[in-house]
This record gives C-alpha cells, sequence and structure tokens, in this order.
C-alpha cells in the first residue's frame, strides 16, 4: 500500500459497535491499491471491506460513497457501503474518514477474453444509465483541467520527442474540449478508472461470471465515451505494445451499444476521446513515478506503458463505434 494506517483487533471491535453488522470474526489487510487502507473484515454476519481514506477528506467523500449507495440500490454490481446508527456512511477511526462496504464475490481477471469484455461493457452501461438521477454532481478531478495544471511539472523529466508529444496532444485535447460536438457528448456520473484490476470475476476463464465494479474513488461526471476509453484502453490490448486486439474491442464495444446505443456525436468523437483516456493516465503516472508522496512505499507504475497506448491510437486508429 502507498499509504497504511494499521488497525487492530479491538479497533475493529469498537468500530462495529457504530452499526448493526454483527460481532468480529477477523480483520485481515489487504495489500493492494496506492490511495487506500483496506482490509477484509468478517463478522458473524456477512463479509466486508474496510477503508480508510488516506487521501480524500470527508468533505470529499459523499460523491464516491453514495455514488456507491445510489448503483447499489439500483440492483447494480457494487460494494454496498454500510450505514451506521446514526444514519452515516462515513465514520473516523485514526482521525481518518473510513467505511464498511459489502465484499464482491470473485477476483480480478489479468488476462481478459472477449467474454470477460463483453460482461465489463454490458455492466458500464447499464451503470451509466443507473447513475442518470444520482442527484451530486461533481466533475472528473482527474480530467482535462488536472491535466493542464500538472503537465508542466513532468516535462522536465522527459525527452524532447516525449514532451512534444504530451504537448502536441494536451493541445489538441483542450481545443477539442471547446466544440460544440464535444459539449453534446452524453455524460453524467462515470468510474474513470475502470481498469481490469478493478473487476472481480467469479466462475472460471471459459465461464466467467462478474462479480462486479470496485473502486470508485476516481469517479466523477464525465463523457460516458471517456469512460468507455479507459477500459478499452486496458482490457483490449496488447500489453506489451500498448496495441489494440480488435477482437476484445469489438466485443466490448458492441456489448455496450447493445445497453445504451451511441450517438453520432459520439461516434464522431471516438478516435480523439481514446486519445485523450491514454493521456490521462500518462500524464498521472509520470506524476506517481517521478512526483511521488512522501508517504508512498509502493513502487508506481511505468509511465513509459501509457506513452505507448497513446502512440498506437495515434499511428493505427481504432475500430469505429457500432
Amino acid at each position: 500500500m502507498a499509504v497504511f494506517t494499521p488497525v487492530s483487533d479491538d479497533d475493529a471491535r469498537q468500530l462495529l459497535k457504530q452499526y448493526n453488522l454483527g460481532e468480529l470474526v477477523s480483520l485481515r489487510g489487504i495489500s493492494a491499491g496506492i490511495e487506500n487502507t483496506n482490509y477484509f473484515l468478517n463478522t458473524t454476519q456477512g463479509e466486508y471491506i474496510l477503508t480508510l481514506f488516506e487521501v480524500l477528506t470527508h468533505e470529499q467523500l459523499p460523491f464516491y460513497i453514495e455514488l456507491m449507495h445510489h448503483l447499489a440500490s439500483a440492483g447494480q454490481l457494487v460494494p454496498e457501503p454500510q450505514t451506521g446508527l446514526n444514519g452515516q456512511r462515513i465514520t473516523t477511526l485514526h482521525n481518518k474518514p473510513c467505511s464498511i462496504v459489502t465484499k464482491l464475490e470473485g477476483g480480478y481477471e489479468p488476462e481478459p477474453s472477449s467474454e470477460h469484455c463483453r460482461q465489463a461493457a454490458t455492466a458500464m452501461a447499464r451503470m451509466h444509465l443507473a447513475a442518470q438521477d444520482f442527484p451530486i454532481r461533481q466533475d472528473n478531478l482527474r480530467g482535462l483541467s488536472w491535466w493542464q495544471s500538472n503537465a508542466p511539472k513532468v516535462l522536465p523529466f522527459l525527452s524532447p520527442e516525449q514532451a512534444d508529444l504530451l504537448q502536441s496532444v494536451l493541445s489538441e485535447q483542450s481545443n477539442y474540449a471547446q466544440t460544440e460536438q464535444y459539449l453534446s457528448l452524453p455524460r453524467g456520473p462515470s468510474h474513470c478508472d475502470l481498469f481490469r484490476d478493478n473487476v472481480l470475476f467469479a466462475g472460471t476463464h471459459e465461464n466467467p461470471q462478474l462479480g462486479g465494479f470496485i473502486d470508485f474513488y476516481f469517479a466523477g461526471c464525465d463523457t460516458w465515451i471517456f469512460d468507455i476509453a479507459v477500459g478499452v484502453n486496458d482490457w483490449c490490448i496488447d500489453r506489451l505494445t500498448g496495441a489494440l486486439q480488435i477482437e476484445k474491442a469489438q466485443a466490448w464495444l458492441s456489448a455496450y451499444a447493445q445497453v445504451r446505443p451511441y450517438t453520432d456525436a459520439e461516434r464522431a468523437a471516438w478516435p480523439i476521446i481514446i486519445q485523450a483516456a491514454a493521456l490521462r493516465f500518462w500524464i498521472s503516472r509520470l506524476y506517481d513515478f517521478h512526483l511521488p508522496r512522501p508517504a508512498q512505499t509502493l513502487k508506481p507504475h511505468d509511465p513509459r506503458h501509457f506513452e505507448r497506448v497513446l502512440q498506437q491510437r495515434r499511428q493505427f486508429g481504432v475500430p469505429a463505434l457500432p
């Protein structure tokens, strides 16, 4: 973990007194993740995840927690935040905001098949539609304004060729965001970080069963086509080269469209938006790699991966939306 806050069994027992979730059975830390401290929390009533938020504040959390609650209440496969005896879904432990959510079934699939892509895309489309009436609005905090603010901070670490690529794409995205076409794109609450390790599957590789989406703490209101692009750029590629695997990409794009058909504006925007999704993670990985937080102990991801993804999208394009 990036920042780890120890939680003892006694801490957990005291915390559970604020809920109606039974008595503590076991507590075990989860090693994955770079933003928050997570524990598997098992009680006499069920299995849960305890999260202590190391970066997000009490004031910032309601969008994420209430979005999950809204989606779970609508029947979507997402962790359901538990409500305390005081009616609140956010509390405090070790002077940090925390929450308890239900544990979903399954584990993440490191080598997804076309069937995994179809199931994830179908669930994403249903999630987008289910979130339309969510009343809290918050922009994607890692959107264009964040790229514009942080790109200058990482440029000193780049070669002239890399800096030219980053600045060129950022300029294109900044200009495109002012167009009528971009402003007409359907949008709403989105996951914005739906990598393969944020989706759980039960069953077997040959017969997967979607367990659900996790880690909503980069969610925000953005164009739905951007959310799709983030997914395709991780699920449907050769990890060594960043090249698209066309069969998987077509499976993803077609499955999504069966739930929510694309608009003409989305079809036109697709080639530039999928570059935006690559740029977002190239900049954030450059930032985490070269300017890590002081307490971060987990090795950051190699930023060159999304540089390759971006170059692939610019050189070879993408299959058209159905």
